[in-house]
């Protein structure tokens, strides 16, 4: 009786710790992205309606980083814009095409 209480004990304390175990594989393979200081910061948001916005992120490595400008709705998110992170821009309505991404007034 009380080695299959042990038994059972263990195999409830095996199924406890599975999540946890999930999650620390998970965390050492991320595919080598985040470990190789890959990150991606969100540059600026602009809502254009009560559920959709126009969304900058930076992502990628250090040596080749990459602006997208992205539209985010309730169902999807679309690309609508990428360029290089160091490229500025000519916006027009602005003097001497200073981009809001290269240090210029923000969106």
């Amino acid at each position: 009786m009380t080695q299959s209480l042990y038994l059972v004990a263990g195999f409830v304390l095996l199924l406890a710790l599975v999540p946890f175990g999930i999650k620390w594989i998970q965390s050492r393979m991320v595919g080598g992205t985040a470990l190789a200081g890959s990150t991606s910061r969100v540059l600026s948001a602009v809502a254009v309606g009560p559920q959709q916005r126009v969304v900058t992120v930076e992502v990628g490595s250090a040596d080749a980083r990459i602006c997208l400008v992205l539209g985010v709705t309730q169902q999807s998110i679309s690309c609508l814009h990428s360029f290089p992170a160091g490229a500025t821009a000519v916006v027009p309505g602005q003097a001497g095409g200073a981009s809001p991404m290269a240090g210029g007034r923000g969106l």
